[in-house]
């Protein structure tokens, strides 16, 4: 067995925040962003787009942007939203949320567009 690799990850260190499984990885590139897209949608996953300050992405609830988008599958138009939510607040983390119906829950859910890391005051 390999030995377990430690993820050095704190508060106090903004460039190590780790935001779900996806973080642990190096960033995803725009067609492995719409390769997850196109997962969702294959899924019958409904798609939703969140976003926080990344002070808050840890103890607090993101904001929705706009509604779920209840059977969705354009591709292009969940990451139209993606991209219009991360315009409109760019100092934020935007978040893709797949929410599956029959379990109730979340069925994914990854940071696709993180805040630039903002100097220490």
């Amino acid at each position: 067995m390999s030995e377990m690799q430690d993820y050095q990850s704190s508060l106090s260190d903004p460039k190590s925040r780790k935001f779900e499984t996806f973080s642990y990885l190096p960033p995803m590139t725009p067609e492995q962003i719409r390769k997850q897209v196109e997962y969702i949608v294959k899924k019958g996953w409904n798609p939703a787009i969140e976003h926080t300050e990344p002070e808050n992405a840890f103890d607090h609830y993101w904001y929705m942007w706009k509604l779920p988008m209840f059977g969705e599958t354009v591709v292009d138009r969940i990451l139209a939203e993606a991209e219009a939510c991360h315009r409109a607040h760019p100092n934020h983390h935007v978040r893709l949320v797949g929410y599956d119906n029959f379990a109730q829950s979340q069925g994914t859910a990854m940071v696709v567009f993180r805040a630039p890391l903002q100097e220490p005051r």
